[in-house]
């Protein structure tokens, strides 16, 4: 099967994030076993599913890992121009969803498999491959946790995401919480005998926005967009009529934090004004709902250097987006971003990916597999 023709059948799998993914984890693992190469499955703690993991070449020996998310976001049909889980070809664009986020580059790594089969690899090339990673990177730590007992310390990883296949070595770190009050409702027109849980969530709103204008004073990094750590309020939901004191308010929460910044530090102020709400008489639950570590790869790491050596591009100082990479470093494995098609494409309608962008990606895979030879 060519690039084309897998790319076709990963679409077909409507593997959204936060939903079962057998039917597309047991595809691959059947695909590699064609070529005989064992892929092991890990199912995370939801139970329904499961990470990727295979090996080509001597699992012993210290090389590189490939790095690539199975999950996608949701498509609403009603603004697709043809059928979102379906590839549909149009010259050199191939519209589907997930075509550029990124399945593209599950389908070029695993069109390269028979060339890395073929040329009897000395050291390794592991395929790593997770699911909800759209939900802030959920899958691949409980792969990341497996890796000292599956193969030897790699030295590298190389995540796939969208980055027209040139190198990048720098992203920010997240972190979101969601904060639930539960006040005591009554009759609007007696105040005094209830707690409204809305005018109370009004101080943790307040904070969270003072929080953000004081990040905007700094620290800075350039390399980023903006070029300081950042934090936002993205949901609030309270109350159930006009005239009834809503007893119960949520709002949730995220910082997006530059290199040397831990994310969940970001968040303190804003969780110490919730939890003084406890004096008042309220209940108070704070829950960390997901985060991940910032990327920052010097460009003189053999990693780096590897990948601009293999592109012929440039590195990318730097990226809005978050990744898998960042878990991989903290891990204490050297990570960088590599991948086919355009960030700009992903998580909209009509998502698609080309012909020439998969085919670079391949050769990229195929060119480091001839690095794996001696």
């Amino acid at each position: 099967m060519n690039a084309t023709e897998i790319l076709e059948k990963l679409v077909s799998f409507p593997s959204v994030v936060g939903t079962p993914n057998g039917e597309i984890v047991g595809w691959i693992r059947h695909y590699l076993s064609a070529h005989d190469i064992d892929a092991a499955l890990y199912a995370g703690p939801e139970g329904d599913r499961c990470n990727l993991f295979a090996t080509i070449g001597p699992a012993n020996v210290p090389r590189y890992l490939v790095s690539g998310h199975m999950d996608v976001v949701q498509a609403e049909a009603s603004e697709w121009t043809s059928a979102p889980f379906r590839l549909r070809r149009n010259g050199e664009k191939l519209f589907g969803r997930g075509t550029t986020d990124m399945k593209g580059c599950l389908a070029a790594t695993l069109a390269a498999v028979p060339q890395l089969v073929k040329a009897r690899l000395k050291r390794p090339i592991h395929l790593a491959f997770s699911y909800d990673e759209e939900a802030s990177c959920r899958g691949v730590p409980h792969l990341i946790a497996r890796l000292p007992k599956l193969c030897a310390p790699p030295l590298g990883a190389i995540i796939g995401e969208p980055s027209n296949m040139r190198a990048v070595l720098a992203h920010k770190g997240k972190a979101a919480a969601r904060v639930t009050v539960r006040g005591r409702a009554g009759h609007s027109s007696r105040p005094d005998l209830g707690l409204n849980a809305v005018h109370a969530i009004a101080s943790v709103l307040n904070a969270a926005i003072e929080q953000a204008q004081t990040l905007t004073e700094g620290p800075f990094d350039a390399a980023f967009e903006p070029a300081y750590s950042s934090l936002q309020v993205g949901t609030i939901a309270g109350g159930k009529a006009i005239n009834i004191i809503p007893d119960l308010c949520t709002l949730e929460l995220e910082a997006r934090a530059i290199s040397g910044v831990r994310p969940n530090g970001l968040l303190a102020p804003v969780r110490e004004k919730a939890e003084a709400l406890r004096t008042a008489g309220f209940e108070v639950e704070w829950e960390d709902v997901n985060a991940y570590p910032a990327l920052a790869l010097s460009p003189k790491r053999p990693l780096a250097e590897l990948v601009e050596d293999l592109t012929g591009q440039t590195p990318i100082s730097a990226v809005s987006y978050g990744t898998e990479a960042g878990l991989y470093q903290a891990a204490g494995v050297d990570a960088i971003i590599c991948g086919p098609g355009d960030i700009d494409r992903a998580h909209k309608p009509d998502e698609f990916i080309l012909t020439s962008e998969l085919a670079a990606c391949q050769r990229f895979i195929e060119a480091l597999g001839d690095r794996c030879t001696t």
